[in-house]
C-alpha cells in the first residue's frame, strides 16, 4: 500500500489537479484538453523500461539493489519537477509550465515501471488480485492527497505552496524506499550469458536481445495477443474519455474547491475502497475474465450519472451520488483490471513486460482522450458523457472475444 501511496502522488498534479488550475486561471477549455498529452510518458515508458531491467545506477545500485536504486533516482527527480511546476504561473507562462508538467510525467512513469516490477516479483500468482487492490487503495490514497489535499492548500494558502507540499512527501518516498525489502532476482529461462554472446556477437546486442527483443517476442508468442492489446488500450477508454474533463465540469458548475476535494476526493476514497473490496471478492467468485467484463459494462454505464451531474447543476447532494456510482464501478473495474495486467507478466521481463501493458492503457487516457474539450465545446456536458458512455463498447467487443475464443490467455486460473 505505501509504494501505492507514492506512485499515486503525482499522477494528478502533471493534469487531473493541474486543469483545475489552468481552468481557474482563464485557460480555455480546448487547451485544457490539449494538456493531457503531457501524460505521453505513460504511454511510452517501454521505450526506457529495459534500462530499468539491465542497467544498473552507479554507487546506488550496488548498495540498496536493482529496483531501489531506480526507485529512489526517480523519486529524487521527481521532486525537483513539481518543484519546477509549482513556481510556473500558467497565465504568463504555459509553455514553462507544460514543460515541467512533462518532466512531472516522465519521472513518475519511471517510478511506476519499478514499483510494478518490485509488486509482481514480490508476489505469487494467487496473490496477484489481493496485492492488485492494496496498491491501488494506497495509489488512490496518494492521488486523494494530490487531489483533495492540494485543492484544500490551494483554497486556503496557495497553488505554489500546495505543489511544493507535494514535492516535499514525494522525498519522503525516499525514506519509505530505504526500509524496504529488495525482491531476488528471478531464475530466468533465457538468462543473458556473457561469455557466450562475446563469442557470437557484441556484448551491446546480447544486451539488446535479452532485455528489449526477448520481453516483447516471448508476449508475440502467446494465443492472442494482438487482441490482448487491444483490449487493454480500450477497457479504460471510456472511464479515461471522462477523467479528463471532470475537474473543468466541476469548476464550471460553480463547486468551490473545497466541495471537489470534500466530495470527490475524501468521499470519492470511501467508495473507491468499497468497489475495490467488491472486485477482489467478485474475481474469487467467479474468475478473473468474467469478473472484468462485468465490471467493464458497470464502469460504461455509471459514466451517464454525470449527464444527470449536468442537468442537477451545482448540487452537493447530486454530485455525492454521482461520485458514489463512479468510484465503486471505477474501484471494481480497476481491481479486476490490475490484477489482469499482473497476470499477463512473465516475471522473468517484469519491468520491461507490465510497462508495455500498462502503457497502452494510459494510451487511451493521454492520447484517444485528448480531443474530449473539443467535444464539450461542440455538443455540452450532458452529450458528452452520453458519448464517453459509448465510447467504452469497443473494450466490451473484444473482452467477449477474449472470454469466447482465448479463455486461457492469461496462463493463470484466477
Amino acid at each position: 500500500m505505501t509504494l501505492g501511496f507514492v506512485s499515486g502522488l503525482p499522477l494528478l498534479l502533471s493534469f487531473g489537479t493541474l486543469s483545475a488550475w489552468l481552468r481557474e486561471a482563464d485557460i480555455e477549455r480546448s487547451t485544457i484538453g490539449l494538456f493531457s498529452l503531457v501524460g505521453l510518458p505513460y504511454a511510452l515508458k517501454p521505450l526506457w523500461a529495459p534500462l530499468m531491467d539491465g542497467i544498473n545506477i552507479p554507487f546506488l545500485t550496488i548498495r540498496m539493489g536493482r529496483r531501489r536504486s531506480w526507485l529512489i533516482f526517480s523519486q529524487l527527480m521527481l521532486a525537483i519537477a513539481i518543484s519546477g511546476l509549482a513556481l510556473c504561473d500558467p497565465a504568463h507562462a504555459p509553455f514553462l509550465l507544460a514543460l515541467f508538467a512533462i518532466l512531472v510525467a516522465f519521472f513518475s512513469a519511471s517510478q511506476d515501471i519499478v514499483i510494478d516490477a518490485y509488486r509482481i516479483e514480490i508476489l505469487d500468482d494467487e496473490d496477484q488480485g489481493i496485492g492488485a487492490a492494496m496498491v491501488t487503495y494506497g495509489y488512490r490514497i496518494g492521488m486523494l492527497v494530490a487531489g483533495a489535499g492540494v485543492f484544500f492548500l490551494a483554497d486556503y494558502w496557495s497553488w505554489t505552496h500546495a505543489y511544493l507540499t507535494m514535492a516535499v512527501l514525494v522525498l519522503m518516498g525516499v525514506i519509505v524506499v530505504s526500509f524496504s525489502k529488495e525482491p531476488s532476482l528471478p531464475n530466468s529461462s533465457v538468462e543473458y550469458n556473457e561469455q557466450e554472446h562475446q563469442k557470437k556477437t557484441s556484448r551491446l546486442l546480447g544486451w539488446v536481445q535479452q532485455f528489449i527483443v526477448a520481453p516483447f517476442s516471448e508476449f508475440t508468442m502467446r494465443r492472442g495477443w494482438f487482441i490482448t492489446l487491444l483490449f487493454i488500450i480500450t477497457f479504460k477508454l471510456g472511464d479515461a474519455f471522462l477523467s479528463t474533463m471532470t475537474n473543468p465540469f466541476y469548476i464550471d458548475l460553480g463547486f468551490t474547491k473545497t466541495e471537489i476535494a470534500e466530495v470527490t476526493k475524501v468521499f470519492g476514497l470511501l467508495a473507491l475502497g468499497l468497489g475495490l473490496f467488491i472486485g477482489g471478492i467478485l474475481i474469487k467468485k467467479i474468475g478473473l475474465l468474467p469478473s472484468l467484463f462485468i465490471t467493464g459494462v458497470l464502469q460504461a454505464l455509471s459514466n451517464l450519472i454525470f449527464a444527470y451531474q449536468a442537468l442537477a447543476g451545482h448540487d452537493v447532494g447530486a454530485l455525492t451520488l454521482t461520485i458514489a456510482v463512479e468510484n465503486i464501478t471505477g474501484g471494481m473495474g480497476t481491481a479486476a483490471f490490475v490484477a489482469y495486467l499482473s497476470i499477463l507478466t512473465n516475471k522473468n521481463f517484469t519491468a520491461t513486460q507490465y510497462a508495455l501493458l500498462s502503457a497502452l492503457m494510459s494510451l487511451g487516457r493521454n492520447v484517444l482522450s485528448s480531443p474530449s474539450g473539443y467535444l464539450v465545446d461542440a455538443v455540452g456536458w450532458f452529450d458528452f458523457f452520453v458519448y464517453s458512455s459509448i465510447v467504452a463498447v469497443p473494450g466490451l467487443i473484444l473482452m467477449i472475444i477474449l472470454i469466447k475464443f482465448y479463455p486461457n490467455h492469461t496462463g493463470s486460473s484466477i
